[in-house]
This record gives C-alpha cells, structure tokens and sequence, in this order.
C-alpha cells in the first residue's frame, strides 16, 4: 500500500488535512496505522474525536508504534476510546 485508498473531495478542509497527515507522519508503520484508519473512519468522526485525533498527531510516529503494537504502555492520557479503537483496527488489518 503506497497511501490513501479514499477521496477527500467529501471532506470538509480538518478532516482533509488530518486524513493528509494521517498518511505522511515520516515513519511507514504508522503511516500506514493511522492512514488506514483514518480512510476509514474520518468522515464519521465528531467534533470532539477530531480533536482528539489532532491531540494524537501531535505524539511522535515511535511512541504511538509502540503504544498500538503494545512494547509500551499507552500514557492514561491518550489511553482513551479512540486510541483504542486505532489498536483494535490495527490488530484486524492485514500491512
């Protein structure tokens, strides 16, 4: 997989820009965790997970890799739904 698979013309410019930045953090694997993830729930999210999943983009590509694939304990801080969903997501898809 070489990036997103959705179209952002149906996106309001956040959740473009957020769906863009999903897909260019600088490390492939997580790249491809929350590109992924993010073409496939994006459109659905409301204010307060955009603003969540901002939060997260903010973190560094190797604490989050090690939070989703478990070689770190995730922070209490970003141990919320959403990231637990984006762990749950990552355990389903095939990379």
């Amino acid at each position: 997989m070489t990036g997103s698979t959705r179209t952002s013309a149906d996106l309001d410019p956040r959740r473009r820009k957020l769906l863009f930045r999903s897909w260019h953090r600088g490390m492939r694997e997580t790249d491809l965790i929350l590109g992924q993830y993010a073409d496939e729930h994006i459109a659905g999210f409301s204010d307060a997970d955009l603003d969540e999943y901002e939060r997260l983009l903010e973190v560094l590509d190797r604490d989050i890799l090690k939070w989703v694939t478990g070689e770190a304990a995730t922070p209490p801080e970003y141990d919320t739904p959403l990231f637990r969903d984006i762990v749950i997501f990552r355990q389903k898809v095939k990379f």
